[in-house]
């Protein structure tokens, strides 16, 4: 049976939510940026939601991204789009000239290969910082022991902005009890930027500062089987 999916209005409904939790929490629901995590979806199910206004969407391939938006940012070319998913370092040039925003900036080598990169292309892109909550063995990130350092050196080394932190809690854990580390390890940073949340969770993590939520199969409906 095909799914019935409206992006719309799923947008309305996710937007009407997170503005909810937002208030609940005694915040500015303007102070909370919804980014629509588009990956795997093709144009036809991302055109509603840039024809509903959305401004802001999250992409986990280069490759893809390369592929997919240089003719949506033609018709929408207000479009701020961020990389969610991991770089590798062969893919900085493009990712550079991609995106707007790179969330994951998790190991050394990246952040040089991005800030040889900025200067290359006289273009400098806001960074978070992605912090591997959980110290799960087979997912990126750095360490919460080895964040402060590394805010440091992308700083104060590299020159990079760096605007925040971001973070993957482990599927089996209470995500509340990350997204409570990271935003104690962002406070003790000065860094006000925390993108945590996704389509199950993202109420609580404005509750517990998100400045960012991804949120994906909520607006755009189940992944497209391969």
């Amino acid at each position: 049976m095909t799914e019935i999916v409206d992006p719309a209005n799923n947008l309305a409904r996710v937007t009407a939510e997170i503005a909810a939790a937002a208030r609940d929490a005694d915040r500015d629901p303007a102070d909370v940026t919804l980014v629509a995590v588009s990956k795997v979806h093709d144009a036809a199910r991302i055109r509603p939601v840039l024809e509903a206004g959305h401004k802001v969407f999250g992409e986990n391939r280069v490759q893809e991204a390369e592929e997919k938006w240089p003719a949506l940012r033609e018709e929408f070319p207000d479009i701020t789009l961020h990389l969610i998913g991991p770089l590798q370092s062969n893919k900085v040039k493009p990712a550079v000239a991609t995106f707007d925003v790179i969330e994951t900036v998790d190991r050394p080598k990246i952040a040089r290969a991005l800030a040889t990169e900025f200067d290359r292309v006289g273009r400098q892109l806001p960074c978070f910082i992605q912090v591997n909550t959980g110290e799960e063995p087979q997912k990126a990130g750095v360490l919460p022991v080895d964040v402060d350092d590394f805010v440091r050196t992308c700083k104060d080394d590299l020159g990079l902005i760096i605007k925040g932190l971001m973070c993957i809690p482990p599927i089996d854990e209470e995500p509340a009890l990350h997204f409570a580390l990271l935003a104690k390890i962002a406070e003790r940073n000065g860094l006000k930027g925390l993108s945590m949340g996704m389509s199950a969770d993202y109420a609580r993590a404005i509750k517990l500062g998100a400045t960012h939520v991804r949120v994906g199969s909520a607006i755009f409906g189940d992944r497209p089987k391969p």
